[in-house]
């Protein structure tokens, strides 16, 4: 890997990390569409992989933990606070510090046991193609059947469970984790900025533990891009993040998904025909 392709994987993992489009599907199509050759992973040579994808997935995690410090910072102190103090019990902030841990599970338990699936046949492009046009109808539906009539301190242990769940849908390629969340969110009767609020603050746990476990897991792999690239791309992921939650987050206030969900399908729908065609190939 070049410094100048990490330079624009970053900036692809910065600018659809938080979009409901799939950043881990774009990371896994750009590289197919420039025929890069990264060949490190020798099963797909185009594919940056899953230790790359992880790590400079932490440049956005810390973008998220700068934008919403403030959110974090209550939560964890009156969480903790909450451990031993009954009067701070009842607050929306330790019940929000609860609904994490517990949204957080499903996805830490499926991320383990289809480990060696996530990080070989689940990047096939048809695979992807698929989902990004199967949650871009699911979004739709939920865009027209969802009340959007609850805030944030109305989020319960149900909605925590349900949005938990579909989180876990983010580990298949294609599906988007803020993509999944959000969907779930504004099926529950979330308002949309509510919606994607949680799921920013959602994935904070999920994509850290992943990051710090796939970083640990390959330190050792010769096959794997070098440190100088990935922190490159990771510093990158990191500036570009930060401001494509500011973005999103004052977009989604005033408007609805559509214009991603056109999007999804668009790509899913190109991506079938290039692969019809022969362009693209699966799996290489």
């Amino acid at each position: 890997m070049t410094f100048v392709q990490a330079v624009i994987l970053g900036l692809v993992q910065g600018l659809t990390e938080f979009l409901p489009i799939s950043s881990t599907a774009h990371l896994r199509i750009v590289p197919a569409l420039f025929d890069w050759h990264l060949n490190y992973n020798q099963d797909i040579p185009n594919d940056p992989g899953a230790a790359f994808t992880a790590v400079i997935q932490l440049g956005t995690t810390l973008a998220i933990v700068l934008y919403f410090w403030r959110d974090l910072w209550n939560v964890t102190r009156t969480w903790f606070r909450g451990i031993v103090a009954k009067d701070v019990r009842g607050s929306h902030e330790y019940r929000m510090g609860w609904y994490l841990i517990l949204a957080t599970i499903p996805i830490g338990i499926l991320g383990l046991v289809f480990k060696h699936q996530i990080e070989t046949g689940a990047h096939n492009l048809w695979l992807i193609a698929s989902a990004l046009i199967v949650l871009a109808l699911v979004l739709l539906v939920a865009e027209r059947v969802g009340t959007r009539v609850r805030g944030e301190a109305q989020i319960t242990t149900t909605d925590a469970v349900a949005i938990g769940g579909a989180q876990a849908l983010a580990l298949i390629p294609g599906v988007s984790r803020s993509g999944s969340t959000i969907t779930a969110g504004l099926f529950r009767g979330l308002d949309r900025p509510t919606a994607a609020r949680f799921s920013f603050l959602l994935s904070i746990p999920a994509v850290l533990l992943s990051g710090l476990y796939e970083a640990y897991s390959h330190a050792g792999d010769r096959n794997a891009p070098g440190a100088g690239v990935t922190i490159v791309a990771t510093i990158v992921a990191f500036v570009v993040g930060f401001a494509s939650i500011a973005w999103l987050m004052r977009y989604i206030a005033r408007h609805s998904t559509m214009i991603f969900i056109g999007y999804r399908i668009a790509l899913g729908i190109l991506l079938i025909v290039l692969l019809s065609a022969g362009v693209l190939h699966a799996t290489r």
